[in-house]
């Protein structure tokens, strides 16, 4: 059961009020790596969609990077699209801007809009698996429906 102020509950009304519903799962262990998600999901690791905050050095903005597991953003690639370098972003910059801790950044439900890309691999699968507010918490979707609900521009990352 999602407790009604709970992280999980708030992407769960968010993913609700875009048209895209999803059903949380909860983990019976934290998985805070995506190795670890895999493994008690029982799904590739490349279809583990982590997502990542970086923060644009000069503006201090936030950008999401929704990963796939198994790979390794190029950030230089990443500061290239944007037009300014970007760094990984400290815990707390991670919390005021999302809402969230690292360790459960979901790839959507955050305070603020923000600029996101999707790593492009994560298109091969018909389903991927995100996490939903904590790292006891994930959801499935498909990576057209990620697309769509987060805006995100889908890229090569690495």
């Amino acid at each position: 059961m999602i407790n009604s102020t709970s992280p999980a509950k708030i992407v769960q009304e968010t993913a609700q009020k875009k048209g895209f519903p999803i059903t949380i799962k909860n983990l019976s262990t934290p998985a805070r790596t995506s190795l670890e998600a895999a493994k008690i999901i029982g799904c590739d690791l490349a279809q583990i969609a982590k997502s990542l905050i970086f923060k644009t050095k000069n503006s201090q903005k936030p950008v999401l990077i929704i990963a796939s597991g198994a790979n390794r953003v190029n950030e230089e690639k990443i500061s290239n699209l944007i037009g300014e370098k970007i760094t990984k972003a400290e815990p707390d910059f991670v919390s005021q801007q999302t809402g969230f801790i690292i360790g459960g950044i979901p790839p959507f439900g955050h305070k603020q809009a923000i600029q996101t890309f999707i790593d492009k691999d994560l298109l091969s699968y018909d389903e991927i698996w995100a996490s939903a507010g904590t790292p006891q918490a994930n959801f499935k979707i498909s990576p057209a429906s990620l697309a769509k609900i987060t805006k995100g521009k889908v890229v090569s990352i690495t």
